[in-house]
């Protein structure tokens, strides 16, 4: 079945998959790419809540995201390249009537703010365990 899978997150299912040439079936976004649009749908909630909350008018935001991977990183041929993004590129366009300084003072407060941004700029502890077992019982 490739390299696919079904994440549950609250009352929501997700698929997510690979294209062909990482063993997937392309039938989903892959994990970076789901990164991207936490990072992208984040930015557009947090640009929203606090443009209403500053009072600035704000008609539509718009967020586009590249990320620049090398795969060399994820199958190890090159130890010393990260396995994850390289870089991400995010370019926020706001359909708005506001001086451009107080949009500035926004992207201030939005990139200040924003958890998924904060997530991506800073370390976060992760801790992983690993447990032998049947998949039937983790999932209880």
């Amino acid at each position: 079945d490739g390299v696919n899978s079904a994440v549950s997150i609250r009352q929501f299912h997700v698929a997510v998959d690979e294209p062909p040439g990482l063993g997937g079936n392309d039938t989903a976004p892959n994990p970076v790419e789901y990164v991207l649009a936490a990072l992208g749908s984040c930015q557009e909630i947090t640009y929203r809540l606090y443009a209403d909350a500053l009072g600035i008018p704000l008609d539509g935001v718009s967020v586009r995201l590249t990320g620049t991977i090398d795969l060399r990183g994820f199958f190890n041929v090159q130890p010393d390249i990260r396995a994850g993004f390289q870089g991400i590129e995010a370019e926020v366009i706001l359909d708005s009537s506001a001086p451009q300084a107080e949009l500035e003072r926004l992207k201030q407060v939005v990139d200040a703010h924003c958890p998924v941004l904060d997530i991506l700029r800073n370390p976060t502890p992760v801790q992983l365990s690993l447990r032998q077992g049947s998949l039937s019982a983790a999932a209880e």
